[in-house]
């Protein structure tokens, strides 16, 4: 089932939002201050593509201000724009019944795309890293 939902994603909505993501890594790391940010951009294109598996952990063995100033910045720089991506599609995939449950996980996705550092994306059913809590699974 998972592998179903994933390919209908992938054509209803995961292929533009993994652009916007690549889009904004590549202009992010043109800079070498936007390297970190591009990376972790690069990582959400892949959870935008292919989302449904895995799940999304706090890492709380990081450091908590380095986190939240990072997300500071990722927020000004693409996070704000990516999660308004994220709501205009689950808008429009909430549109029809079958678009519900893909609507809901690009609702999860802009929640993620607003704040993304602290977190780290497992496979599901795979043990949780030590110092990690679970946040959200698709």
């Amino acid at each position: 089932m998972r592998t179903i939902g994933n390919i209908l994603w992938f054509v209803l909505a995961g292929l533009w939002m993994a652009l916007g993501y690549l889009l904004a890594g590549v202009i992010q790391c043109i800079t070498l201050i936007g390297i970190p940010f591009g990376i972790q951009s690069f990582k959400l294109a892949g959870l935008a593509l292919w989302p449904f598996g895995r799940t999304v952990v706090i890492r709380t063995d990081r450091d908590v201000a380095l986190g939240c100033l990072g997300n500071a910045v990722w927020l000004l720089l693409s996070g704000l724009w990516l999660a308004l991506g994220h709501l205009l599609t689950g808008l429009l995939l909430c549109i029809t019944i079958v678009g519900i449950p893909f609507g809901v996980a690009s609702f999860k996705l802009a929640g993620l795309a607003l704040a993304p550092f602290g977190r780290t994306v497992v496979a599901r059913g795979t043990p949780a890293p030590p110092g990690t809590q679970v946040v959200m699974s698709f």
